[in-house]
């Protein structure tokens, strides 16, 4: 998983020049929670962080990793890295990284290499939300029972930057992500604990559309984020090859497996009582 945050929002008049600019960016190739047949937490391994004024670049690795024989991998490694742009105008760019090999997941999920990457640029001028892109971003030979999958992606699912507004405040994002979470909630045989996180994620999206809660709403305990996927399609051979599974979108149902749900991203905001009230988070 690869994350990065906007800067804080600035509470002085637009078109302006920031003197400096803060660098958030995490990255982390494994984490989670085994429920069967362990219950078992899987905390963060290889976590690398990159936060401040003071640009970088930050690795970590972890090797031969096994979660109780059920989950394993062979290598990973993260980075993080943050600078100024040497092109006039263009900001700061931060880069997060997250490279995971030869993952084996109960011998039905396996893929040689999952890479996770996102990177944000930051303008000088009315620069406090970027222009986002996710290239580099890939799956190479994902399995489900050793039959290939074949996937496409959208590199570009965030769409252009629009002036210096929040994603959350653009229409033609939020629309895209309503069309593509729509499309998944009206599905024939979709299970019934998939269906109700749809529900749950149209709800958010309509109140969003409607401005009833737009960025910094003024609910720190429960701050708006967004949920769409930068795998634009699956392809539907694989229901064919393997009985019971099922192509939802970018989900695929595995029958006495579960639900695996590919190329998430999150786009949302995190308060900050430290600065001012939200900044947003990216995360891949």
């Amino acid at each position: 998983m690869a994350t990065t945050m906007e800067a804080p929002p600035m509470s002085t008049p637009a078109k302006i020049t920031p003197a400096s600019h803060e660098y958030h960016a995490d990255a982390h190739v494994l984490s989670g929670e085994l429920m069967r047949p362990v219950e078992q937490k899987i905390e963060q391994h290889a976590p690398v962080s990159l936060k401040g004024r003071r640009s970088g670049h930050l690795t970590r690795q972890a090797e031969d990793v096994s979660i109780e024989g059920l989950v394993t991998f062979e290598r990973g490694h993260t980075r993080v890295s943050g600078s100024k742009s040497l092109k006039p105008g263009h900001g700061w760019i931060t880069l997060s990284t997250s490279v995971l090999e030869g993952l084996n997941v109960f011998e039905i999920v396996t893929c040689d290499r999952m890479v996770s990457q996102v990177s944000t640029e930051h303008p000088e001028i009315d620069g406090h939300f970027p222009h986002v892109t996710f290239l580099g971003t890939q799956f190479e030979n994902l399995k489900v029972s050793g039959i290939p999958l074949k996937i496409k992606l959208n590199f570009g699912v965030c769409g252009k930057r629009a002036k210096d507004e929040s994603y959350l405040d653009n229409t033609r994002f939020l629309q895209m992500v309503s069309d593509q979470t729509e499309k998944i909630f009206k599905a024939d045989g979709l299970p019934i604990d998939v269906k109700e996180t749809y529900d749950k994620r149209l709800k958010e999206l309509q109140r969003l559309v409607k401005n009833e809660g737009s960025h910094c709403s003024g609910r720190p305990n429960d701050p708006p984020n967004v949920i769409c996927s930068l795998v634009s399609e699956i392809d539907k051979e694989i229901e064919e090859q393997i009985e019971g599974v099922k192509v939802f979108g970018h989900v695929l149902f595995i029958p006495d497996f579960g639900t695996v749900s590919l190329g998430e991203v999150t786009v949302g905001e995190r308060w900050d009582t430290h600065t001012q009230p939200c900044r947003a988070i990216i995360s891949n």
